[in-house]
This record gives C-alpha cells, structure tokens and sequence, in this order.
C-alpha cells in the first residue's frame, strides 16, 4: 500500500446532514442477532486486496515496534495524523475502504509526522485477520461510521455484523463518535451484550475537530455523541 502524506484543511463551510431514522432507539431484533452471532463464526473468504494489505501492515508494524493505534475508517487521514502528534510514542494505523478519500492528500501540506500509515482494506476482513493474528492494540477509535439509520438496515451496522466477536477480541481502549445517539447506544448494548459491562454514552463538544465530518457537524450546530470503553483507563482526546 502507500504512505500518505497530511495536512490541516480550512474549515469547511458545508452544512452537515442531519440523521433521519424511523428507529428512535435499540432496535428490537438487536438481541437476537447478536445471540446468533455469538455462535456462528463468520467464514467468508477474505478479500484479496485486504489479505495484501494486512500483510505490508503487518511488516510495517513490526518494523516499528510501538504501541499500536488503529483509526479504523479514517477517510482522509486527518484523525490519524491528529493521533500521531497527540500520541507520538505509538504508530498510528490508519484504514478506510476507499481510495478516494485517502488519496485525498493530495489537498494537504506535507506532514513532518512519520508515526503513521494510512491504507486501504475491508474493515470488517482487517479486524477479523487482526483477530486472529491477536494483534496487541492499545487505542482504536471509530469516528462517525456510516450509521446505516433505517430500522431495516439494522444489520450492516458494525456491532449487528457477524464480524463483532473478532472486533470485542482485538481488546484495546475504544472510542467512537457518531452524530446519531442510537447507533452508539446500540453499539454499547451490544458491547454489554457480550462483555456483561455497562457503558454510558455522552454528549460533547470537541474543542478541535479531528475529521471533515466533525467539523461540519459542529458548523451546522448538530450535537455530537461519544462512547467510551475503559474510559477510565485512558486519556481521551
């Protein structure tokens, strides 16, 4: 895959757009599923391209040899840079499916931060071949993932996907954000669901936005919701 080289963007002056859901809070089949998922490993054959990129990640990581974050659908790059500078004594992974919005970069400065990559895989191939590799992760954050709001869509939300046992197995200190209160909500049931621990998510306001996203969340004066897993253990950002 490609290093990517980041900058700061000016701040967007494009509104972002608001959730609408006809689900006002956990879906009703939520635990079904996940009672299914929990005894049915998920087989499908891994994705090429990922199986590649799993393996120049892995290189580069043992390479490296620090404390590993991963920036799981990092877009372009800009959280992940915004973690190498905060957490400079990690290596920073940064994944997002598409090349689009990763070479992106091209709109960015040249960063003198080197603790860093940024490729493209399927997260959902990634975390399971992490999962099995039992791949030490210290920090992984998922920033605004695709919320997937209609009831009907219940299943391609990532805690309902037969992928979430592998995600629970990497460990690590997790954060996501999310403009829509239920996905979180969800997703802290479902963490519940097979960790038997309670999780409570918050509103907050960033006071640096770290993706185009937030910043165009926060322009539009949209609240922003945030849960965090073994928050006591870490600093977040």
């Amino acid at each position: 895959m490609f290093i990517i080289n980041y900058l700061n963007r000016q701040p967007l002056n494009i509104p972002g757009r608001k959730i609408h859901s006809n689900q006002n809070g956990v879906h009703e089949n939520l635990s079904r599923i996940l009672e299914r998922n929990k005894h049915n490993k998920y087989l499908k054959p891994f994705a090429r391209h990922t199986l590649e990129a799993f393996k120049k990640a892995e290189q580069i990581i043992g390479r490296e040899n620090k404390p590993l974050i991963l920036d799981s659908g990092c877009g372009v790059g800009e959280s992940t840079l915004y973690f190498a500078k905060k957490y400079k004594h990690h290596f920073v992974l940064g994944i997002d499916k598409s090349f689009h919005r990763l070479n992106k970069n091209i709109y960015y400065k040249k960063s003198e931060t080197d603790n860093y990559y940024l490729l493209r895989a399927d997260l959902i191939d990634f975390w399971r071949l992490a999962a099995l590799e039992k791949w030490n992760i210290d920090k992984h954050f998922v920033l605004y993932p695709n919320p997937w709001p209609l009831k009907k869509d219940l299943k391609k939300r990532f805690h309902a996907h037969p992928v979430f046992p592998d995600f629970i197995g990497l460990g690590a200190k997790i954060e996501l954000r999310s403009n829509w209160p239920v996905y979180l909500q969800e997703f802290a049931f479902a963490y519940s669901f097979f960790s038997g621990r309670h999780f409570t998510v918050d509103t907050f306001i960033p006071k640096i936005t770290i993706t185009p996203f937030e910043r165009k969340y926060v322009q539009s004066g949209q609240i922003l919701y945030r849960l965090v897993i073994d928050n006591n253990k870490y600093a977040s950002v």
